[in-house]
């Protein structure tokens, strides 16, 4: 029986563009490249019917074509180019040839750089990110709801189904989201999920070059980086160089049998992170993690093949520039080939040198998650160019931290102060990505009991902390997810994002009285945040917990900024000389929320509430 060859399983995407007997050619990835990289080298990942029979020549100044390799598989060919540095942008011809005669030919284009590409700014603790699930925040246009070739149909009632959120409900509420005071943006992935169902969510990528046209299409896509950039919101992606889908196209003609970790057969992670670092942990399970799949659904990628190593990392820099990207979330950063997440990195940031990542490593042990950081000397020797990882040490502690009772040494606000003590572990915990939950967790209301008090003192806490904080879409209204852990729930819609919808909380109507409350309180304090560099650079010093009160500063030499978390039931008057080293001459504090004014030597701290302190000589 004849195998499925990319060919066969492509999209009108790809359209060929010349055929002869027996061979043809759909596919050539990155489908185009720039001018003036600092990697002069170009890796073309080629598809067509026996392909690999030919042999491809370019005639264009500036490309010359290093080597071309097979890899077993006819419908495959990898053709690495040396792009000189003066190289023009334009349009040449690669022609694939037999015997000199050219049997198919492909057009690809080289593309100017945007000024300044190789020196944009990334997301940073000045800024805070909003995080949103796309599939579930606004419908703009309903015409792409469905789309034909498509199984995963529209069913909003479906908790896991597609809702019809896309890109361009994103772009039409950018304003709300630069006016409450975000000034970044982390999607869920926005590739193409050709699945039978639950693909609302994006890890289950079938296609790496292309936005699912359900949410819009590539163009939009790099509208809305645009767009964002406009209005001071950086665009954050979210990548995923662990699995594919599994209907990916290349999993019915794979490109090389080892591709796919256990050739193209589900076997499962062991999901231990610990197995990286342990000094005693086996090869069978050290072996385990990295290699084994997610889900049958998720087909693990094996990134110690060369060909695959360079596809992910192109993929990656090609977004970057084609979309306007300032930063990269990376999906289970610790569970693909380490030490290809190390190159991964390197050469990224070896691209952007002021880009920032932030990897997911999702462990509460603060010496399993520091290990992937650039800088952190590890006792292995293991070297990353990471700047950034998702802080989970510190969102355990916090809820803990505000829903257990206060014992000295142990539980409750003494969970935050230890974690942050911690801090000795990371290379640069200054920019580590902070948060109060995210996609994969009960949202924090939730987590909080739906204790109003402790869900500000938690806003509060995230937001003058050290780091990067990222808030979940919602969260400034409070949005939960009673009795169910359930995904589909956590990721509800938005309310105000459909047509129909009775409640609008882009701008207020219909929302409670609670969450017009919440949802002033968080714009507030994050519209305060935005101007106050103490809080984005300032040093932090904090203080062991004591009876309910946890009281840390931010300063510079310019500002001194004083937080008192209470969670005490009743207000608290707090002896201020213990602090004197920090406050020295400062005789008073006004709060940013209500601004009203505290005198220093008879600080009464009201109850359950946190206060945050502009101190005044």
């Amino acid at each position: 029986m004849r195998r499925l060859t990319c060919l066969a399983i492509c999209f009108s995407l790809w359209i060929p563009l010349s055929f002869a007997d027996g061979y043809s050619l759909k596919r050539v990835e990155p489908p185009s490249w720039w001018i003036g990289m600092h990697d002069p080298v170009l890796q073309l990942m080629v598809c067509g019917e026996q392909i690999a029979d030919l042999t491809p020549v370019i005639r264009y100044p500036g490309v010359r074509i290093q080597r071309t390799e097979r890899t077993g598989n006819p419908n495959y060919l990898f053709i690495t180019l040396k792009i000189s540095p003066d190289v023009k942008p334009g349009r040449f011809d690669i022609l694939f040839q037999k015997d000199k005669t050219t049997q198919v030919l492909w057009h690809y284009e080289l593309w100017e750089r945007e000024p300044g590409s190789a020196q944009r700014i990334g997301f940073g603790p000045s800024d805070v990110i909003y995080l949103v699930t796309p599939d579930r925040f606004a419908n703009g246009d309903p015409s792409n709801d469905e789309v034909s070739g498509y199984p995963d149909k529209l069913n909003r009632d479906d908790r896991d189904g597609r809702h019809g959120g896309d890109l361009k409900g994103i772009i039409d509420h950018l304003d709300y989201i630069a006016g409450m005071g975000f000034t970044a943006l982390w999607l869920n992935p926005v590739l193409e999920n050709n699945m039978p169902r639950t693909s609302y969510h994006g890890y289950a990528i079938t296609d790496f070059y292309r936005v699912d046209p359900r949410f819009g299409s590539n163009e939009l896509y790099a509208q809305l980086g645009e767009m964002a950039s406009r209005k001071g919101i950086k665009l954050i992606m979210d990548m995923v160089a662990n699995h594919c889908g599994s209907e990916h196209w290349w999993m019915k003609d794979l490109p090389s049998e080892d591709w796919i970790h256990g050739g193209g057969e589900f076997f499962s992670t062991n999901h231990m992170r610990a197995t990286v670092q342990d000094p005693y942990a086996s090869p069978s399970d050290k072996m385990m993690f990295p290699d084994g799949w997610f889900v049958k659904s998720m087909p693990d990628m094996n990134q110690q093949n060369p060909f695959l190593a360079t596809y992910l990392i192109q993929n990656s820099v090609w977004w970057i520039e084609y979309a306007h990207l300032a930063g990269i979330r990376q999906d289970t950063y610790s569970y693909p080939d380490k030490d290809f997440m190390s190159e991964w990195s390197c050469r990224l940031m070896a691209e952007y040198p002021q880009l920032n990542i932030v990897g997911e490593e999702w462990s509460v042990n603060p010496a399993l998650v520091s290990y992937w950081q650039k800088g952190k000397v590890n006792r292995d020797g293991y070297t990353s160019c990471l700047p950034s990882l998702m802080d989970f040490p510190l969102q355990q502690a916090l809820v803990k931290g505000l829903v257990e009772n206060d014992a000295i040494y142990s539980d409750g606000l003494i969970r935050l102060y230890e974690t942050l003590a911690n801090d000795f572990l990371y290379a640069d915990p200054g920019n580590l990505v902070i948060f109060a939950d995210n996609h994969d967790m009960s949202r924090f209301f939730t987590q909080v009991d739906e204790d109003v008090d402790l869900f500000k003192m938690g806003l509060v806490y995230i937001l003058t902390v050290r780091g990067i904080p990222q808030v979940y879409y919602g969260t400034e209204i409070a949005m939960n997810n009673p009795g169910t852990s359930d995904h589909g729930i956590i990721r509800s819609d938005f309310p105000g994002g459909w047509e129909s919808d009775t409640v609008d909380a882009f701008s207020g109507k219909g929302l409670t009285q609670q969450q017009t409350d919440i949802q002033d309180f968080t714009r507030k304090l994050l519209r305060w945040r935005q101007n106050h560099p103490v809080i984005h650079d300032g040093s932090l010093v904090h203080y062991v917990p004591n009876n309910g009160i946890y009281v840390y500063f931010r300063y510079t030499k310019d500002q001194t900024v004083m937080i008192v978390m209470n969670k005490n039931n009743v207000p608290v008057t707090l002896g201020t000389q213990r602090f004197s080293e920090v406050t020295g001459d400062f005789h008073s504090g006004k709060d940013v929320l209500t601004k009203k004014e505290y005198l220093l030597n008879d600080l009464v701290v009201p109850a359950r509430e946190a206060l945050i302190l502009e101190l005044q000589k």
